[in-house]
């Protein structure tokens, strides 16, 4: 394991009882062991007691294959590692020199999984005997590891148990990597290669051996861990090519087909946002995926740039169409034509709601010009109106006033005489104009009544002679009915309904006709 990965791990976890974040002193004799080069970046090469009999052993934190075994010392002839520094105190703690937290990355190596064992017991792996010899139990036998100056037994063994802890935590990180698919799986699998041949030879208290199998296994499997990493990554960049070649289709969807021209555009905003979320994926199948998106996207923008091209086009002959309209309105306007100029200016508003609107501005302008020549017209027909009411209203006063005049005749003094005034009294009233529509009625009843009156008397002073039919009477006043109406209709000046009371004038100028053969014929 490199020195990056064991900063990267005590950034992460607490120092235990057993591990190289806590070894700083033995713990009864108060005197630290000379440490090993794996221990260079914990403990202070100058403040141990105990010495290595292997001075060419790797460092755990950079595995490397060892060059040679060492030789077990014995205790008659001890090497020169074996000797205690003078500046060692009894009692003085060796000072930690902690690696960097921000050395590395947090997510530089994963946690150690929960169930990771705990730190094994070194009595069952090694001893330390009489003279402080350290020895580590292996499957070859017995192999010494060092030497113990500074306390009892127990603490050599738990320095050197720690020394293993390490190593075993080394191994589980790598382990737990490989499960995990984080890192480089060639890397991880050297680094294990590594370990496997360094371990059998560590300074260290613990089982090498099963330590050094749970490397090899590594080894084995890391192959295999590779080509899964490389199916995983295989799968999440399909995952991510299949995610872009759907907003792909659905970009060539909206280029096709859409005519929702401001939300299709703010989704394809949106879908070149989505698209920058979207990585892993290698430069040619992207380069051709976004070719896709691009080429839909120019697409659309055409398609819509041509659709608002032919709207325009469409409101400048609709512009166009209305305008002519507007300037015959305005010819219209000053006619005093009352009926024709009506049936033109309704058929120019029909013409109008034929006409495409031009634009919520320009339309609501073009329609206000338009309803203004036509308020022209129709403000002086109204004028108009109310100057022919007030005309009318004043025909009927007079028409009242002869009608009382004759009603006032009295036929049984001077009969001649009555008739003589009457027949002046029907000549000035004939010769009124028009009065309104609902008096009409009334006046010719009450000056018909007059006229019976006076020829009642006439009647009676002449012999008795058959009455004149009910039937022609009746068709005579339908007559006489009609040749009225026909008279509105041609000071109202409507086509419409001069035609219809000139064809109701003739049916009824039939029917008397016929009505009057009948009565003669009797």
């Amino acid at each position: 394991m490199s020195s990056t990965e064991n900063a990267g791990n005590s950034s992460q976890q607490p120092p235990q009882p057993g591990t190289a974040g806590s070894e700083a002193v033995a713990p009864e004799a108060g005197t630290a062991v000379a440490p090993s080069p794996g221990d260079a970046a914990l403990v202070d090469p100058t403040a141990g007691a105990a010495t290595e009999q292997a001075p060419s052993q790797a460092a755990p934190e950079t595995p490397a294959p060892e060059a040679s075994t060492p030789e077990a010392p014995t205790p008659e002839a001890p090497g020169p590692e074996t000797a205690i520094p003078e500046s060692a105190t009894p009692g003085t703690p060796a000072p930690q020199h902690a690696v960097p937290e921000h050395a590395v990355p947090q997510h530089a190596v994963p946690h150690p999984p929960a169930d990771a064992a705990p730190a094994s017991d070194p009595a069952q792996w090694g001893r330390v005997d009489e003279d402080g010899t350290v020895y580590v139990r292996t499957a070859e036998g017995e192999r010494a590891v060092g030497s113990w100056q500074a306390g009892d037994p127990a603490s050599g063994l738990a320095h050197y148990a720690r020394r293993y802890d390490d190593l075993a935590t080394e191994v589980t990180l790598l382990e737990a990597r490989l499960r995990a698919h984080t890192g480089n799986p060639s890397e991880i699998k050297a680094k294990a290669q590594a370990l496997a041949e360094s371990i059998p030879t560590a300074t260290a208290v613990g089982d090498l051996d099963g330590l050094a199998a749970r490397a090899r296994a590594m080894v084995g499997t890391a192959d295999s861990a590779a080509a899964e990493s490389r199916a995983e990554k295989a799968a999440a960049r399909a995952a991510q090519v299949a995610r872009k070649e759907a907003l792909a289709v659905e970009a060539e969807q909206i280029a096709a087909e859409s005519t929702s021209w401001k939300a299709a555009g703010d989704r394809l905003k949106a879908i070149v946002e989505e698209w920058k979320t979207i990585r892993g994926i290698d430069r040619k199948t992207d380069e051709a995926l976004w070719s896709r998106f691009a080429a839909a996207r120019d697409a659309f923008g055409r398609r819509r740039g041509a659709h608002f091209a032919a709207l325009d086009a469409q409101r400048g002959e609709a512009r166009a169409a209305k305008q002519e309209l507007i300037n015959e309105a305005q010819r219209l306007s000053t006619s005093t034509e009352w009926g024709p100029t009506s049936a033109a200016m309704r058929s120019l508003m029909d013409r109008w709601k034929a006409v495409p609107r031009t634009g919520r501005d320009g339309d609501d302008d073009l329609w206000k010009q338009f309803r203004a020549a036509q308020d022209v017209f129709f403000s002086a027909r109204a004028e108009s109106d109310k100057a022919r009411n007030a005309e009318q209203l004043a025909n009927q006063q007079a028409k009242e006033e002869i009608l009382a005049e004759a009603e006032k005749l009295d036929p049984s003094s001077d009969l001649r005489g009555a008739q003589n005034v009457l027949r002046k009294l029907q000549e000035r009233y004939d010769a009124i104009g028009h009065v309104p529509r609902g008096a009409m009625r009334q006046l010719e009843d009450r000056m018909q009544a007059v006229e019976q009156r006076i020829r009642g008397a006439v009647d009676t002073s002449r012999p008795r002679v058959a009455p004149e039919n009910p039937m022609v009477t009746s068709m005579r006043q339908a007559v006489t009915k009609a040749e009225e109406q026909l008279a509105k209709a041609e000071a109202a000046g409507d086509g419409r309904r001069i035609e219809e009371a000139r064809a109701n004038l003739a049916t009824r100028q039939e029917w008397l006709a016929e009505a009057e053969k009948s009565a003669n014929r009797r």
